[in-house]
């Protein structure tokens, strides 16, 4: 049977056993060379000390930590773990009580299998007390941080790889929220009769059709695009839009040429404009107009889908399944940019509603 073959806890006792084996070898070897002691009898101690103390400063390292998460979780404030890592002042606690316990009971264990009687700490003056405790202190020392850095490392890389999943499902979302089916039955509905009626503005329709089609897909294989592309794209979409709602939807854009070449991650914007669409203007009976602007404030890029619909209430609770649209354009944001990425929703004074995205200006753009 092979080492990944073992279930979990075997490989971890497993490995535990190899890492004191390691150690005692170590020790050995060093206490040989430089004292000349015997290699069989010194290895025989080595390994019982080393065996018992990483025993007795694992068992005193996973009770500290289970005594402080029942602590923590009295108070409310419990980790997601029940044995996280106790801290560096707990933890040398337990370096010396389990070195002290384990070097004891190793020494009084390898007595009994050889039949000497070498002194315990118990049994020895300060002095050489001290010195025993500086001298194996140093491996467990060594062995703590090497655990504790390799820990760490494993769970950033459970971080990154949770949020390589996330920006994958949302990506798969963003594709499947864009190619609604409504949406699509819809235009193909009106597309048929502008066909009968007038051929022209059938022929533009199904361009931009065409357009926002191939925008869509492309954009759940890409990671960015340029403003100038997001713009492009949401001509398309609001093109198709204006021929369902007519005269009622009015759009413009405000995109200086300076920021056109600025990169963003694809249909960022789109679920803001359908939003704006879906609960500010064609609710309102006169329809509205649709704004989307780009500018720069300092370091920052500033993305704003404006409308002067029924306007946004902070109080009213969404309907269900909504709030997706706010929702995936944050989740988008915090995979890319972590906290130095927001999105604010407010109500605008004359009625209506304004979406603003604050990005670094550098986010996307690297100098």
């Amino acid at each position: 049977m092979t080492l990944l073959a073992l279930p979990s806890p075997a490989r971890w006792l497993l490995r535990q056993l190899l890492h004191v084996l390691v150690i005692a070898l170590l020790i050995t070897l060093a206490l040989v060379a430089v004292f000349g002691q015997a290699l069989g009898l010194t290895f025989l101690y080595c390994l019982s000390i080393s065996f018992f103390c990483a025993a007795c400063i694992n068992l005193l390292r996973y009770g500290v930590g289970w005594l402080r998460w029942r602590t923590l979780d009295r108070m409310g404030r419990a980790p997601s773990e029940s044995f996280d890592w106790p801290g560096w002042p707990l933890m040398v606690v337990c370096l010396f009580l389990g070195t002290a316990l384990g070097y004891t009971l190793g020494v009084e264990v390898a007595n009994l299998i050889t039949g000497m009687q070498e002194r315990s700490l118990l049994s020895s003056p300060l002095r050489r007390v001290l010195s025993v405790m500086v001298i194996a202190l140093i491996p467990g020392f060594g062995a703590t941080l090497f655990f504790l850095s390799r820990s760490r490392l494993a769970a950033a890389e459970a971080r990154a790889e949770t949020l390589r999943r996330q920006a994958a499902e949302t990506q798969l979302r963003l594709l499947e929220s864009q190619l609604e089916p409504h949406m699509l039955f819809n235009t193909l509905a009106n597309l048929r009769v502008l066909i009968g009626l007038d051929p022209e503005r059938a022929q533009a329709m199904l361009d931009h059709l065409i357009a926002f089609l191939r925008a869509t897909l492309s954009a759940s294989r890409a990671e960015r695009h340029t403003l100038k592309d997001e713009f492009a794209r949401l001509q398309d979409y609001l093109a198709l839009m204006q021929v369902r709602m007519g005269s009622r939807l009015r759009f413009s854009f405000e995109l200086p040429p300076a920021l056109e070449a600025v990169s963003v991650p694809p249909l960022l914007l789109q679920p803001l404009v359908e939003n704006a669409i879906r609960h500010g203007l064609e609710p309102h009976v006169g329809g509205g107009l649709l704004t989307v602007r780009a500018s720069r404030d300092d370091e920052r890029l500033l993305l704003d889908v404006e409308d002067d619909g029924v306007g946004f209430d902070p109080a009213a609770r969404p309907a269900p399944g909504g709030g997706f649209g706010t929702t995936q354009v944050r989740e988008r944001l915090a995979v890319a940019c972590g906290t130095e990425a927001a999105l604010e929703v407010a109500r605008r004074e004359g009625g209506g509603t304004l979406a603003r995205i604050r990005i670094p200006m550098n986010a996307f753009n690297p100098s």
